[in-house]
């Protein structure tokens, strides 16, 4: 999504070489998508599943 949308950014993490990080947002397993602090998606999972998921969440 962000790389169609010049309104998303991204960073991307190594959680095994940011232990401070992987703490804070509580890293069980990868992938993990924190958005802005308050939706966690984690696992693979399909675009319209991830975009419904951080919608649902984010009302």
């Amino acid at each position: 999504m962000a790389f169609s949308n010049p309104n998303i950014t991204t960073t991307a993490i190594e959680a095994t070489e940011f232990m401070d990080l992987s703490r804070r947002y509580r890293v069980t397993g990868v992938p993990k998508t924190v958005i802005n602090d308050a939706i966690e998606i984690l696992g693979g999972i399909p675009e319209p599943d991830f975009i419904a998921q951080a919608l649902a969440s984010a009302e």
